[in-house]
């Protein structure tokens, strides 16, 4: 049950007109989910600790007092949980044929006499089903309820050891009776009291996800989940901000779709406003930025930052500072613009570039700055989890923005800017898929 909602904990309401991010679990999601739970359930009951268990039965002659304790779990058992969306609701929850093995000692009290030893007891085919309602608090939180639970105890076996224990075993199904009782109060009670806890830790969990140093994420639900008979759909804010100078880009989400994969566990889409968002917050950190010096192009490229090589596209160079290394500052000028298509990525950027004469003390002498006009489309495939892309430039555009060397002609600047940047390919990125097998 935790686990089925693990990813709900980040995720609160918020008032934006649309969602930049989507996420939607199908049914192969969720049968994967009920495995997983299966597991987490042994695991967790192993490890718990059980609490004293005190109580009183009338054996008809007199009423006797006892007590369990020390019991710990020595082994558990079930078939898998099952795990169904249930339209308009949220999830049903399924436990069938849980079994447990429980050692510990026990005390009695019955008058005067007092008596204690261990005992051994197994509890069988332990069922539980309960309605998970997903919805809104109405306040703008998420919120977990349990519409119905119900709960059944097989049955109840336990053995005494030690003391005189054998002058209680005629009444060991009493016991065995009494305990079945109050194992069906107990188990509705702690899963009712489970999705409380859950439902709290949702409110205090933070919607801000920190991405880097530099920028973070806001991920708030902009409504209530949407359950289908097969699927579960979060609309979420997905809107990302420098974490230095927080602001709102200035353009606004629109509405989008997403077609979830039935036969992938989890599908994801961001809609252009999510990526160009994160664009605008590296931006606004002053990020998107770099400092190319000659020492890092590679000693085999034909072409080198120094006047000497690009005084051949620049002839007042040579003779205002021959032989000088070069340095280029690259930067962004305006926030880089992602649109996209079916099939493709477009992406907008208009960028500038100050170039510098390095003296030998390491000092700069300013030299000038191009504009750049850029545009580029391409497309990307997700490979396991993996996203790669590739982007082929459209255009690419450069002129004079200021001169320290006087005016000249940028065409043979702008070729060069073209045979170097004429495809750009992305590396692989961890950690993200459009649709995944297993996330």
């Amino acid at each position: 049950m935790h686990l089925i909602l693990f990813f709900l904990l980040m995720f609160k309401h918020t008032l934006a007109d649309y969602p930049a991010f989507k996420v939607a679990l199908s049914d192969k999601g969720l049968t994967d989910v009920s495995q997983l739970m299966s597991v987490w359930i042994v695991n967790a009951l192993k490890a718990t600790e059980l609490p004293e268990f005190r109580g009183e039965l009338d054996i008809g002659i007199g009423t006797i007092d006892f007590a369990l304790s020390n019991m710990r779990i020595v082994h558990c058992s079930m078939s898998e949980s099952s795990l169904v969306f249930v339209k308009g609701t949220g999830v049903s929850v399924t436990v069938t044929q849980l079994s447990l093995a429980v050692t510990g000692s026990w005390t009695t009290h019955f008058g005067i006499i007092h008596d204690g030893g261990s005992f051994d007891l197994a509890v069988n085919n332990i069922n539980m089903n309960t309605l998970l309602q997903l919805g809104d608090d109405g306040a703008g939180h998420l919120s977990v309820s349990s519409v119905t639970c119900s709960d059944d105890v097989g049955g109840v076996h336990i053995q005494f050891h030690g003391g005189a224990s054998i002058l209680f075993q005629p009444f060991v199904k009493r016991f065995s009776g009494h305990i079945s009782d109050v194992l069906r109060q107990k188990i509705c009670q702690a899963t009712e009291q489970a999705i409380v806890d859950l439902e709290r830790h949702l409110l205090e969990y933070s919607v801000n996800i920190r991405v880097d140093q530099y920028i973070y994420v806001n991920i708030p639900l902009t409504s209530s989940p949407s359950v289908t008979d097969n699927s579960i759909e979060l609309d979420m804010k997905g809107e990302f901000y420098s974490s230095s100078s927080p602001s709102e880009p200035p353009f606004s989400p629109n509405a989008f779709d997403m077609q979830p994969a039935e036969n992938y566990t989890l599908s994801l889409a961001a809609s252009d406003f999510c990526v160009n968002s994160a664009a605008y917050a590296y931006f606004s950190s002053g990020l998107l930025q770099m400092n190319i010096r000659d020492d890092m192009i590679p000693k085999s490229s034909p072409i080198h930052l120094n006047t000497s090589q690009f005084g051949i596209f620049i002839p007042q160079l040579r003779t205002q500072y021959p032989n000088m290394e070069m340095q280029v500052l690259l930067y962004v000028s305006e926030t880089p613009l992602f649109s996209f298509r079916s099939t493709e990525v477009d992406v907008h950027v208009t960028a500038a570039a100050k170039f510098s004469a390095v003296k030998h003390d390491r000092t700069l002498i300013p030299l000038f700055r191009v504009d750049v006009d850029s545009s580029f489309s391409g497309n990307a495939q997700i490979d396991n989890i993996h996203l790669t892309a590739a982007f082929n430039m459209n255009n690419l555009t450069l002129t004079l923005g200021s001169s320290e060397i006087g005016d000249f002609n940028t065409g043979p600047l702008e070729k060069l800017f073209k045979m170097a940047m004429s495809t750009v390919v992305l590396p692989k990125l961890n950690g993200f898929c459009a649709h995944c097998d297993r996330c």
